[in-house]
């Protein structure tokens, strides 16, 4: 490909920015007597009273232990206050508001589209095709010059599926002055590699993972980016100075030296997955059920909302993705426990017990 040139994206100012310099960057050492971050001497009021010290600004132990097990280096990795931290340091770190422009290919995660608003970044949308794959020549014809982002997410939300290695490669190489985002956050339920491998081959590809879905750590709000050595240097000098806590830091350590349980629960999860998409394929009211190579279904059904009213009425939540492009009548269902799901089925079998679904499909289709 083109040569790639990362300043030619970034905006002016980026470039030359002097980066807030902590107390942890100047003194990197963890002994000695601590009087320069104007801290609490006396501990903390917890329980413990040991969180009265800053945590590591760029959590070296966790980039060192998480390299060896993605297989990146640690200079090319950042971690943020979930994905969405990194999502929308790439927008400010390169599209200049009221000029430049963000690519999304709708259904797609929905926070690409915020982060641009907030930002005031123009998008443009190139939509997948109807069985929710990736035309790669349509997006590559959509790229303007002031195109500084082209996110895909695979596998993608809410449709499940993974899109097409051939068709994101194409995209990588053929967008020579953007970035191109590959969000893996269902990454470790999907069957094909991860593209944190081409990370060395591809100047401009950036990989977001998370530990919210697969480790189990939603609650910690911790996400990872990876991308050259250039680019993540620059997500340090834009970055908030301490933007990890140290509970998530110790929390994520821990979990680390965990990856044979992620495994095992990613085995139950992809095995219960498995049971829901072939019962729910059973059931009369439902018209299809996505292939899924995430922890969560796309279901369409006859009436969608009048289904999703009455699981709510039940207390079983799940999400109505009907009002999304290409999602008509479809909700999106998370694999729960055994249990859950099960909950699930029965609810849904009473309602269509009920041949309310008849009913409500027809006058639907009357309207």
């Amino acid at each position: 490909m083109p040569t790639f040139q990362l300043a030619d994206l970034l905006r002016p100012h980026i470039r030359t920015l002097t980066p807030y310099s902590s107390a942890r960057d100047e003194y990197t050492g963890t002994e000695g007597v601590f009087l320069d971050a104007n801290e609490n001497p006396l501990g903390s009021t917890t329980a413990t009273g040991r969180y009265n010290r800053y945590p590591d600004p760029h959590q070296a132990a966790i980039k060192q232990k998480l390299g060896l097990i993605k297989g990146v280096r640690p200079t090319q990795t950042f971690l943020g206050n979930g994905s969405d931290e990194p999502i929308d340091l790439l927008i400010r770190a390169t599209c200049q508001p009221g000029n430049d422009s963000i690519l999304i290919v709708p259904p797609t995660y929905g926070m690409y589209e915020v982060s641009a608003m907030l930002n005031d970044v123009r998008l443009i949308r190139v939509p997948l095709t109807a069985d929710f794959e990736l035309d790669a020549t349509a997006v590559l014809k959509a790229v303007e010059p002031t195109t500084k982002i082209i996110w895909l997410c695979s596998p993608n939300n809410p449709s499940g599926n993974q899109l097409d290695l051939e068709a994101i490669q194409r995209v990588i190489e053929g967008a020579t002055h953007s970035l191109v985002v590959v969000d893996e956050a269902y990454i470790d339920f999907a069957s094909d590699p991860s593209w944190t491998a081409q990370l060395d081959r591809y100047p401009n590809l950036v990989v977001l993972q998370t530990f919210s879905k697969a480790w189990g750590l939603a609650a910690l709000r911790l996400g990872m980016c990876f991308a050259s050595e250039e680019l993540i240097g620059v997500l340090n000098k834009i970055k908030p100075p301490y933007n990890i806590s140290a509970p998530t830091q110790e929390l994520a350590l821990e979990a680390l030296d965990h990856v044979d349980e992620k495994n095992a629960m990613v085995r139950q999860i992809l095995a219960e997955r498995s049971i829901l998409s072939e019962q729910l394929r059973a059931m009369p009211m439902v018209q299809q059920v996505y292939s899924s190579d995430a922890n969560f279904l796309l279901v369409r059904f006859d009436n969608a909302k009048h289904i999703f009213d009455y699981l709510i009425e039940q207390q079983v939540i799940v999400r109505d993705r009907s009002k999304v492009q290409l999602c008509a009548e479809c909700l999106r269902i998370s694999v729960g426990t055994s249990a859950e799901n099960g909950t699930l089925l029965a609810r849904l079998q009473q309602f269509q017990d009920s041949g309310r679904w008849t009913v409500d499909a027809g006058l639907v289709a009357s309207q």
